[in-house]
C-alpha cells in the first residue's frame, strides 16, 4: 500500500467515524423529543471540526513514521499530544457552539466548566485512542506490504544474479571444449577444421543472440545443440552418431538457455571420450501433459558416481531450480544393458 493510499484510507475512516457520531447524536436527540436537528449536528460537527484541526496539527508537527517498527515508542510519541487535546478541545468546540447559538438568538447551555472539561477530555481521549489504534493498524499493514515487496524484489535480484553467474560459468566451459576440438582437427584435417570453425561460429552466434534471456524456444536450443553436435562428430569421426527425434508440437516450448547442449556434452565427456566403441546418441523432445520432456540417451555409457556434480550439469540443475522450483527436474539414470539417459522435465503451457 503506497503512502497516498494509506492516507486516503485513514481520511475515509476519520470521516466515517464522525459521520456515525453525528447520526447517533441526531437519533438520541430525536428519541428525547428534540425538534431542532441542527443542535445535535452542531454539537458533534463542532467536535469533528476541532478534532480534525488538532489532528492535522499533530500530523504536521509529529514525525513518527520511522517508529512503526517499535510500537511502544510510536504510541508514546502520540501520547505526548494528549495534554494539547485536553487543553484545546473543549474551549474551541464549546466556543464554536456558543458562537452559532448566539447567531441564532439562543443560549448554549452546558455543564459547569470543570465538569465539562473533565467529561469532554475523557471522551476525546477515548475517541482519539481508538482512532490511534486504527491508524497504527493501517500504517503497520502498509509497512508489512512494503517489507514483503522489498523482500520479493531482493529475491528476484538475487535469482537474476545467480542465473547470470551460472550462465557465465557455462559459456566459457563450452567454448573451451569446442576450441580443443578444433585444435585437434587442425593437425589431421585442415578442411574439416575449417568446416568445424564455421559450425562453431554458428553456435556462438546462436549463443550471443540469446542475450541476457534465461529461456529460449526449443527450436533455438536445437540449433545450438546441432551445431555443437556437428563439431563433436567431426572430432570423433567414426566413433559417434547423433539422432534427433523431436515432436513438432514441442518446438515452440521454452526451456532454459543452453540447457540441451550440456546434456549432449556430458555424453561426450563421460562416454565417448572413454570408449573406443561406436556410440549412438539419441536426442528426443516431446510434450507430456503440460510438461516438456527432453531426453539425451546413449547406448554405451555407465552412470558414474558424482556425475551430476560436473560444472555443466550442476549449473544446469541450479538454473532449472531457480527458474521453475520444484515443478522441473533434471535426472540421470542407467539404461539396460548399457547406456545412460539424461531427462529434463520443464513445465510448459498447453
Amino acid at each position: 500500500m503506497d503512502p497516498n493510499r494509506s492516507k486516503l484510507v485513514i481520511s475515509l475512516a476519520w470521516i466515517l467515524f464522525w459521520a456515525l457520531m453525528i447520526l447517533v447524536a441526531v437519533e438520541d436527540y430525536q428519541r428525547h423529543g428534540g425538534q431542532a436537528l441542527w443542535h445535535p449536528i452542531l454539537w458533534e460537527g463542532s467536535s469533528a471540526l476541532v478534532s480534525t484541526l488538532l489532528l492535522l496539527a499533530q500530523s504536521r508537527f509529529t514525525r513518527d513514521e520511522h517508529l512503526i517498527a517499535t510500537p511502544v515508542r510510536w504510541f508514546a510519541m502520540r501520547s505526548l499530544w494528549l495534554p494539547v487535546w485536553w487543553i484545546c478541545f473543549t474551549p474551541l468546540a464549546y466556543g464554536l457552539r456558543n458562537g452559532v447559538y448566539a447567531l441564532a438568538g439562543e443560549t448554549y447551555m452546558h455543564d459547569p466548566w470543570p465538569r465539562a472539561f473533565f467529561y469532554e477530555s475523557l471522551k476525546i481521549s477515548v475517541f482519539i485512542g481508538l482512532f490511534t489504534v486504527i491508524h497504527f493498524g493501517i500504517l503497520s499493514y502498509r509497512e508489512l506490504l512494503g517489507a514483503r515487496l522489498r523482500a520479493e524484489q531482493a529475491n528476484a535480484q538475487l535469482r537474476q544474479a545467480q542465473l547470470q553467474r551460472l550462465a557465465q560459468q557455462m559459456q566459457p566451459h563450452f567454448l573451451f571444449n569446442a576450441l580443443n576440438t578444433v585444435s585437434s582437427l587442425m593437425h589431421s584435417d585442415v578442411d574439416k577444421a575449417d568446416a568445424t570453425l564455421v559450425a562453431l561460429g554458428d553456435v556462438l552466434r546462436t549463443t550471443l543472440a540469446a542475450g541476457d534471456a534465461h529461456e529460449a524456444p526449443l527450436d533455438n536450443e536445437l540449433r545450438l545443440a546441432r551445431g555443437y553436435g556437428d563439431v563433436m562428430e567431426a572430432r570423433f569421426a567414426g566413433r559417434v552418431a547423433i539422432g534427433w527425434r523431436i515432436d513438432e508440437d514441442a518446438m515452440k516450448a521454452t526451456l532454459p538457455v543452453m540447457s540441451l547442449q550440456p546434456l549432449i556434452e556430458n555424453v561426450f565427456k563421460h562416454t565417448v571420450e572413454r570408449t573406443s566403441e561406436p556410440t549412438r546418441i539419441e536426442v528426443s523432445a516431446a510434450r507430456e501433459a503440460g510438461t516438456l520432456v527432453v531426453k539425451v540417451e546413449d547406448d554405451q555409457g555407465t552412470l558414474a558416481p558424482g556425475e551430476m556434480q560436473g560444472i555443466g550439469l550442476k549449473n544446469l540443475r541450479e538454473r532449472i531450480k531457480a527458474l521453475y522450483g520444484e515443478r522441473a527436474s533434471l535426472t540421470l539414470h542407467q539404461l539396460s544393458p548399457a547406456g545412460v539417459c539424461s531427462e529434463m522435465r520443464i513445465p510448459c503451457a498447453s
